[in-house]
């Protein structure tokens, strides 16, 4: 298999793999959170899926969980994360399309999703990347189609605006506290674009966003 380029790990080193799902649980009530995006999808038996930047698989498994009809695509770059969420899913039973690839080159036709997740992946994408990652995902969304989208993004009050002045220097976070995600969104021909949800972290403020595919 050809080699990719550089990529930012699962909690940045390769080493704190291991410990990714408890951090992600207690960092940002990953359960809670996950779980209040798929609901907002309203994902319809017989319908592909993709969850974009999969990870050990928590929120794949959780979609396949709450619609057993529905074909449920994860992909990431990286494999270590990828063998978890084989594991996570044998374990349970459950029928998952698991894939490694890039955001900004989708292996997927024009077209054949009817949801796309993406669930604390765009920050860790430069600004280049985010807006190719997001014509991608237009590509492969059918018309009418949805993605879903929680990140990091403008503090909704002083205390998550005191951590936004540490956590904006880290990774790509910066355009997320500036709130521009949707802007992004927007620019890339998704409408209406809306933020569904907002939730305090120890991190700093993550919300969530719904943006759709015009039928026309």
């Amino acid at each position: 298999m050809k080699k990719h380029s550089h990529y930012i790990p699962a909690l940045h080193f390769h080493w704190l793999t291991r410990w990714y799902d408890p951090m992600m649980r207690l960092f940002f009530h990953e359960e809670k959170l996950k779980t209040a995006l798929i609901a907002q999808a309203h994902i319809q038996s017989g319908q592909n899926v993709l969850d974009i930047g999969c990870g050990t698989g928590t929120l794949a498994m959780l979609i396949k969980q709450a619609q057993p009809d529905v074909t449920v695509y994860g992909l990431d770059v990286d494999p270590q994360v990828l063998d978890i969420a084989r594991s996570k899913a044998e374990q349970v039973g459950q029928s998952i399309v698991l894939q490694q690839g890039r955001a900004t080159c989708l292996p997927y036709p024009n077209g054949c999703f009817a949801h796309v997740f993406a669930s604390l992946v765009l920050h860790h994408l430069t600004r280049q990347d985010k807006q190719q990652m997001l014509r991608e995902v237009f590509r492969i969304l059918r018309p009418g189609g949805e993605l879903h989208v929680a990140d990091f993004s403008r503090p909704h009050d002083p205390g998550m605006w005191l951590i936004s002045l540490i956590v904006r220097w880290f990774e790509e976070v910066h355009d997320h506290i500036l709130g521009l995600l949707p802007v992004f969104m927007t620019d890339i021909g998704f409408n209406p674009v809306e933020e569904t949800a907002c939730y305090r972290t120890l991190l700093g403020t993550v919300a969530s966003y719904r943006a759709s595919k015009p039928i026309n």
